[in-house]
């Protein structure tokens, strides 16, 4: 049986271990005192809670690597790149540990693995010098002053339930001992007659004095994961006339207190600071598993089809009443909608975060020299989008590192930096986020794929290719233009893999390359997988939703804009000319026969476009149904939805529709009466 306490320390532990791996990329560039701190409180941390929890094996290993942060924290160890290369490989193993589960059979064989005898004998020979080696090194960090002595009055009960739960209030009474001198005095004032006493029950409470170098913060962080159970902590003030007399003086009035039944915290006559440990509650935050939220996101579906079936069978009927009350369920709707929208909505940053480590390793399992910069970590994505961004992402890095970015010798002589740069950026364009990859190395040498493609037989020799075609071979299974296979490339799986995974979000994947400039690689990706505001359309007796996100306007398309001989395919709007595109003619339906037609105005990444529809009926919330696997090669569409009425509609791709189109897709012709085909659409100037 799961234990709910054992579950949060473990995803806390996580938390802690990725923001540490954070932290020591930050100190390899920022050495300051604040920085050593913060690697130094987490490890202490991981390491208190997880004796705590059952995890002594971790403990026992992150012992031997808070050691050395001790070190640099005095000032005798140096944070230099060794210390961080073993850092990382430290902290990684301590995420392999907390993924065994606890003690047991797993951690015990990861104890005693080689890897990790090596990584505990690394650590005690970098440390081991420190002593000696420390009085004419210059530390990474400012040493501190001479510690300055606090005491520290606290009161600490666990909840009935507590040791159940997991608590281990031994462990956390050792664990302040180790900060300094330690005294503790029981109440036990709650404890039952023994006839009454269950073992798995917490009775009693501590009145605890400590006295230690250590600031606040690292007292309290013995505690960040004793949740159920009452804590205050109090500091006196330095200047007491006699520190142990008030010390003793606090812990006579605590016990009072508590022996008339007031659970107060004590209350000595001179401290500085008695607020409790936890937030404000207007603040705390829930962890939810992702199976709840996936099922409610489900349900609100469900809850909008059927939402658009009463307002279907509202308006057959026409009563006031019965259209009032649908007009209030449609309210509550769009508000549940967004509210849940909002919940599943997660800063891509926590992706990004990732990939400072896999720029810094591979750079240096390379031997090139590349800086990451990462912006618009801020957008907000679907967290499905999210849970599945990593290993396409991963691929286009190391991608862009191996292939595309050049030696320091070799960019010299080109004239460029030594140092590559790699960018790393998201934003939001209307219904989509854009994740882009860009370097400034080689670019992709197109006469290099182009052979590689024919000795494939992905084209054939004597056929002329443009460069943008050429380009996208490197997206096809088995391709790459590596001579050699290494453990970062060659293999030919890659890109395949990231198209793969994109398509497989709804998503596609745009590339641009310039010889000798770089390569710059571009995720369109829908902002949500669930429910989106649509456009519905109607071509024929065919009913179409497009996304709202990209609509601009709507308007009349002019006869003589149908029949003019000319051919031309832009629209005169306000001061602008807009082409646009027939979709009767893009998915080959019969020709219309209406005799007034409506132009919807669309817009990706700064450009315009009309898509031509026979009428325009309304807005509606659309639930993204995927297409079924035989359905999913035909471009055009980014799913379908269900209608009130229960038949199926179509939700138009518009990305990849001006794509196609400003291409030259043959595909994209648009046709009069005659049925003759006039000449390709433009993107706009």
């Amino acid at each position: 049986m799961k234990n709910p306490a054992t579950d949060s320390f473990v995803q806390e532990a996580r938390d802690l271990l990725e923001g540490l791996e954070a932290m020591l990329l930050a100190l390899e560039t920022d050495g300051s005192a604040e920085q050593v701190d913060a690697v130094f409180r987490s490890l202490h941390t991981v390491k208190g809670s997880s004796g705590m929890f059952g995890y002594t094996v971790l403990a026992r290993f992150t012992h031997h690597f808070e050691n050395a942060f001790d070190l640099v924290r005095e000032g005798r160890l140096m944070a230099d790149r060794a210390l961080i290369n073993l850092s990382l490989r430290a902290r990684d193993h301590m995420l392999m540990l907390l993924e065994t589960g606890g003690d047991g059979p797993a951690a015990e064989a990861i104890e005693r693995s080689d890897a990790s005898n090596r990584l505990i004998s690394d650590i005690k020979a970098l440390t081991a010098g420190s002593d000696t080696g420390a009085a004419n090194a210059t530390p990474a960090a400012t040493p501190p002053q001479s510690a300055k002595t606090r005491t520290y009055h606290i009161w600490f009960k666990p909840n009935a339930d507590a040791l159940r739960n997991g608590m281990r209030p031994d462990l956390l009474i050792a664990e302040l001992k180790e900060l300094g001198e330690c005294r503790v005095e029981i109440d036990a004032d709650t404890l039952p007659p023994l006839d009454q006493l269950d073992a798995t029950t917490s009775y009693i409470g501590f009145h605890i004095t400590l006295t230690t170098d250590q600031p606040r913060s690292t007292v309290e962080a013995v505690f960040i994961f004793a949740d159920d159970a009452e804590l205050r902590i109090a500091e006196v003030v330095a200047g007491a006339a006699e520190p142990s007399d008030d010390t003793q003086s606090a812990v006579a009035l605590a016990d009072a207190t508590t022996r008339t039944g007031l659970h107060e915290p004590p209350k000595p006559a001179r401290s500085e600071d008695q607020s409790p440990r936890k937030p404000e509650a207007s603040g705390e935050s829930v962890r939810v598993p992702a199976v709840r939220l996936d099922d409610m996101m489900d349900q609100l579906g469900e809850l909008v089809i059927a939402y658009a079936r009463l307002e279907q069978i509202a308006t057959r009927i026409g009563d006031p009443l019965l259209e009032g009350v649908v007009e209030e369920v449609e309210r509550l709707v769009t508000g549940l909608r967004d509210a849940t929208l909002s919940i599943r909505m997660l800063p891509i940053e926590i992706v990004f975060g990732k990939f400072r480590r896999v720029v810094r390793d591979l750079s240096v399992e390379l031997g090139k020299d590349v800086s990451l910069i990462v912006s618009g970590g801020e957008t907000e994505i679907d967290k499905n989008v999210i849970d599945r961004l990593t290993e396409p992402l991963v691929h286009m890095i190391r991608n862009a590192i191996d292939h595309g970015v050049e030696s320091p010798e070799n960019r010299l002589a080109a004239g460029k930096p030594a140092r590559a740069i790699v960018k790393l950026s998201a934003r939001q364009e209307g219904g989509e986020v854009l994740i882009a990859i860009e370097d400034d190395g080689a670019g992709i040498n197109t006469e290099a794929v182009r052979a590689k493609a024919i000795r494939l037989g992905l084209i054939k020799e004597k056929v002329d290719h443009s460069e943008a075609d050429l380009h996208n071979l490197i997206f096809a299974p088995g391709f790459s233009t590596a001579e050699t296979v290494s453990s970062v490339s060659g293999r030919g799986v890659g890109m395949d893999a990231v198209q793969t995974a994109i398509a497989a979000l709804r998503g596609a994947v745009d590339l641009a390359s310039r010889r000798g400039r770089g390569t710059r690689i571009t995720l369109r990706l829908p902002v949500t997988m669930a429910i989106i505001d649509g456009l519905l359309v109607r071509l024929g007796t065919s009913v179409f939703v497009i996304p709202l996100a990209s609509v601009e306007e709507c308007v009349e398309l002019e006869t003589a804009d149908r029949t003019r001989e000319s051919g031309r395919t832009m629209l005169q709007l306000r001061e602008h000319l807009v082409p646009f595109l027939d979709l009767e003619a893009v998915f080959q339906g019969p020709l219309s026969t209406e005799a007034r037609r409506r132009v919807v105005i669309v817009q990706s990444e700064g450009t315009r476009i009309g898509l031509v529809v026979d009428d325009i009926l309304g807005q509606n919330q659309t639930v993204i149904k995927p297409l079924s696997p035989f359905h999913r090669g035909v471009h055009g569409f980014a799913g379908a939805t269900i209608l009130g009425d229960g038949s199926v509609a179509l939700i138009v791709d518009v990305a990849t529709l001006m794509k196609r189109a400003s291409q030259g897709d043959s595909r994209f012709l648009l046709r009069r009466a005659s049925d003759r085909p006039l000449h390709l659409i433009q993107p706009a100037a």
